[in-house]
């Protein structure tokens, strides 16, 4: 058997663990903005974990450019990869490592093979809309003009806002929310698109399916009506050849053959 490619390999062993680091990421990352009147090596110690992980994501990915024979092709062939991995270094904001997180976890989540497609959608739209509600709250709940104040009030803007409903009741403020606002948005339309095909190819591959029984039923009745047919013709064919049996002589009944009186 022929062996498998040493990145394959890597790629493979390293999905559950990466995955795993990336819900600790979204706790650590959630803890200070829901409870942000807790001590300070709380915060110190989500935002640890946060950079952790980060590094985790940031070593799978050299690791994976060393083992691949062609790295410039890999490097060309992975940018929003490599972007995750050198955007947090820019400018050290906590916004940045969550938009890199959020791309690798979903360039691993895709490559995952026990991932189905809708088990991947239903993840994105739970973490964009979870990442979504936390990072505006964080952004606007102490700005001078901002209505989004609780965690409620959050959700409920990153919803409407992913459905593109945008009732207006909620909005950011500052300059930041609204770059949110654009790429929820943005994610919202994509996503519902995915999950509109998804429900439309679903049905389709029902109806098909139904028809094809149909069909088989439908041929299988044919056929049977074609060996009725035939079999009829057969027996027609058969009466009006061989015409009535010959006759026997037969005894007829109480009388033998009487045996010589004696």
């Amino acid at each position: 058997m022929k062996e498998r490619p040493a990145q394959t390999r890597w790629e493979e062993r390293m999905h559950k663990p990466l995955l795993a680091l990336a819900v600790l990421f979204a706790i650590a990352y959630a803890v200070p903005i829901v409870d942000p009147d807790a001590t300070s090596w709380v915060h110190t110690a989500c935002q640890f974990t946060e950079w952790a992980v980060w590094g985790a994501f940031a070593v799978d990915y050299l690791v994976r450019l060393w083992l691949t024979p062609g790295k410039w092709r890999f490097v060309r062939g992975h940018p929003l990869d490599l972007l995750a991995v050198v955007l947090p270094l820019i400018q050290p904001l906590r916004l940045l490592r969550v938009v890199a997180t959020l791309l690798l976890v979903g360039r691993r989540a895709r490559m995952a093979p026990q991932i189905t497609l809708t088990t991947y959608v239903a993840g994105a739209v739970l973490g964009l809309m979870m990442f979504g509600s936390l990072a505006v709250l964080h952004v606007e709940r102490n700005a001078p003009d901002g209505n989004i104040r609780t965690l409620g009030d959050a959700v409920w803007w990153s919803f409407t806002t992913m459905t593109t409903v945008g009732y207006g009741d909620h909005a950011p403020t500052t300059g930041l929310g609204r770059v949110l606002a654009v790429g929820l948005m943005l994610s919202g339309i994509a996503l519902l698109g995915v999950v509109t095909a998804n429900i439309a190819a679903w049905f389709i591959s029902r109806f098909e399916r139904d028809d094809a029984v149909e069909r088989h039923q439908t041929e299988l009745l044919l056929s049977l009506t074609r060996e009725v047919k035939e079999l009829r013709a057969e027996v027609a064919r058969l009466a009006g050849t061989d015409g009535v049996p010959a006759q026997q002589d037969r005894v007829p009944p109480g009388r033998g053959i009487s045996s010589p009186r004696s």
